[in-house]
């Protein structure tokens, strides 16, 4: 299916343009990223992996991390 966007401000590309080129994408590979983004499911398992693929990690025993914040209250 084809898509198209009329009347973008001139700003809103030229944004556009230097984004997929910080990406590494064309004009089109970026939309493509940002619709695919825009309308991914946000489950458990796409926010680990988002987690994962961002490398964010914790650094304690969630254990006591619970049990401080349990103690807190």
């Amino acid at each position: 299916m084809n898509l198209s966007v009329k009347n973008a401000p001139d700003q809103l590309v030229e944004r556009l343009k230097r984004r997929a080129e910080r990406n590494h994408r064309s004009l089109q590979g970026e939309l493509m990223a940002i619709i695919e983004d825009a309308v991914r499911p946000e489950g458990p398992i796409a926010v680990l992996a988002q987690a994962r693929a961002l490398k964010v990690g914790s650094t304690g025993d969630s254990t006591a991390i619970i049990r401080a914040d349990r103690e807190r209250d």
